[in-house]
């Protein structure tokens, strides 16, 4: 590939994700869903220890799940990272308005803190006993993570249908 004069890998900006952006994007989008539907067990088995009860075993080994795939998205997470960092990301399109493209990069940058601050939480909460930790993992980081996927899929319908652009492609098959 020819670089522009004085340009590096790393200040051109590719026209579309990398194989392995778009793997992990949608590897962890699976893993984060399954994490955020599926945590019911995490909730019982956290009930009986303040109860001083013994958790069910399929309370225990849904719950234990539910810690290896949190250990995944940070692992994971941290893989993302390292990828964005040196292969970058595709520009905003130019009709998303300057604002929004602002807010598009606050949005992404509150998912990627996302990725370590639940998952850290949550074992905080789960193999160290800290309720603080529990409660934010299951409450307003929850809360976050859910009202980020709300707008991030709404950001891209908006893209797709209003000012159709290939945003959607270069996550997909762009």
């Amino acid at each position: 590939m020819l670089l522009p004069k004085g340009k590096t890998m790393a200040h051109v900006a590719p026209a579309s994700y990398s194989i392995p952006q778009k793997a992990l994007h949608w590897l962890m989008a699976l893993l984060i869903l399954f994490n955020l539907i599926f945590s019911d067990a995490m909730e019982e088995v956290a009930e009986a220890y303040e109860r001083g009860e013994v958790p069910s075993p399929e309370d225990l080994t849904f719950a234990n799940i539910h810690a290896y795939v949190g250990i995944a998205v940070i692992c994971l997470g941290l893989v993302r990272l390292a990828v964005r960092l040196t292969r970058g990301a595709p520009p905003a399109p130019a009709e998303e308005p300057p604002m929004l493209a602002l807010a598009a990069k606050l949005a992404h940058g509150t998912f990627y803190a996302l990725f370590f601050l639940i998952p850290l939480s949550g074992i905080g909460a789960y193999y160290f006993g800290n309720e603080t930790a529990g409660f934010v993992h299951g409450g307003p980081l929850k809360s976050l993570m859910w009202l980020l996927i709300a707008v991030h899929i709404l950001a891209l319908l908006v893209h797709q249908f209003y000012w159709k652009t290939q945003v959607a492609k270069r996550m997909t098959r762009g």
